[in-house]
């Protein structure tokens, strides 16, 4: 997978000539506001003037740098030697007011002052543990539906049911569509939802798909799309996003997965990593208009960015294992959110996820009583693929859990693009 140590410098190494062509552009101006143009003799590395916080290439960051400057010639070293010579002086001068060089942070295309090394998701000596994943229903359960569909008309209704939801969730959208996933409950599925959703849209639409991972807690949503290392978080990210940097630069920091999709994790599996309500913010305000779906995997409720999550979301899912707690209590979370502005709960989706072939409670019933709340119910039913964990295949997925993803994913974007 394209998402190793240093894909992050194949990726951005295109920006060089653009970079390049820029700064050469702007020419006097960028000179007046302290950028030197393409060709204007640069400080050496390690300088102060390039501000704190900025070590220099192979000297003080790991690993490959994500915005390489473009290259420049260096000054003469009569020049540099009369430039330090200058500083040493104003130094010892006890009332010369000193020049106070610009934070690097803040300009544009700078380097972050830590970069993160890459990390595995799951530990080498863990990966040999896992057991060889097996589909998701029996085969006999398979050959028995392939007999029915060849003597029966249910081939032409799949086809024509397949055919409808994939127009729906092909529509094009004006701005960003952001879909928060969470629960009121560890082992809830939540992930796993996630994981579904992002995957779908990613199959159907030609957009870009973000899935940001707002649950720093050991989330395992990395490991259920199958990256293979992280790096950037989503903390990380939120100090480096600019609004001038390009769909190019953001993926740089992105893991990318299979048809167009790309993933932002919430940590590198490290107990005790935290997410900020602001970081959270800034990074979805940022990330919105560079990707037609964002699906994010939420904490918990009632943490502080799940709340924010599901009011700043266009539509939402709460995931809720089926069993006689879990509707119990998610009644109770849905009889809160009546109390929210009616968009909220007109616009969430629960998905009751079974966890057992035969959960031995009456989903049907149970279904009814959700609903009266005002959110609409859907049912991901058992699938010993998922069951098992580790990575999703969807080849490996029995049919009614591809059918179940792919209606939650259509009626979860109708529910996003009515509200603006």
């Amino acid at each position: 997978m394209p998402n190793g140590d240093n894909w992050q410098s194949d990726v951005l190494r295109d920006l060089r000539g653009g970079a390049a062509r820029q700064q050469s552009a702007q020419g006097p101006a960028a000179q007046a506001q302290g950028t030197p143009a393409a060709g204007a003799p640069q400080p050496p590395q390690g300088d102060p003037a390039q501000g704190p916080g900025v070590p220099a290439q192979g000297q003080g960051g790991h690993g490959t740098p994500p915005y390489p400057a473009p290259h420049q010639p260096s000054a003469p070293a009569e020049a540099q030697a009369q430039a330090h010579a200058q500083q040493a002086y104003a130094a010892q001068q006890p009332h010369a007011p000193q020049p106070q060089a610009r934070s690097a942070a803040h300009l544009p295309g700078a380097r972050p002052a830590r970069t993160p090394d890459s990390r595995p998701v799951v530990d080498k000596t863990l990966a040999g543990a896992g057991l060889k994943p097996r589909h998701g229903e029996p085969f006999v359960t398979r050959a028995v539906r392939a007999v029915r569909r060849t003597v029966s008309s249910s081939a032409a209704r799949e086809v024509a049911e397949t055919t409808a939801t994939a127009e729906v969730l092909q529509q094009a959208v004006t701005t960003g569509r952001q879909i928060a996933v969470t629960s009121i409950r560890g082992g809830a599925g939540k992930s796993t939802i996630a994981a579904l959703l992002g995957t779908t849209y990613a199959h159907y639409r030609h957009d870009p798909v973000l899935l940001v991972e707002a649950d720093p807690a050991l989330g395992t949503l990395p490991l259920r799309l199958g990256a293979e290392t992280l790096r950037w978080t989503t903390g990380d990210v939120a100090g480096i996003v600019e609004p001038q940097m390009s769909l190019l630069d953001v993926t740089g920091y992105l893991v990318q997965l299979p048809d167009n999709a790309w993933l932002l994790p919430g940590s590198q599996g490290q107990i005790g990593a935290m997410l900020d309500l602001r970081s959270y913010e800034k990074v979805m305000v940022s990330l919105r208009r560079y990707f037609g779906v964002t699906v994010v995997d939420c904490e918990t409720l009632p943490a502080e960015v799940a709340r924010v999550a599901l009011s700043a979301s266009q539509a939402r899912v709460l995931a809720v294992p089926a069993t006689l707690e879990g509707i119990s209590s998610t009644y109770a979370v849905l009889e809160w959110m009546r109390g929210l502005p009616r968009h909220v709960i007109a616009g969430t989706v629960v998905v009751l996820t079974e966890t057992v072939p035969h959960s031995g409670l009456d989903l049907d019933k149970a279904a009814e009583k959700l609903k009266a709340t005002g959110a609409s119910v859907q049912l991901l039913p058992y699938d010993r693929h998922l069951a098992a964990g580790g990575v999703i295949r969807t080849e490996l997925l029995a049919q009614p859990t591809r059918l179940a993803a792919t209606r939650l994913a259509a009626q979860v974007f109708e529910l996003s693009q009515q509200r603006r």
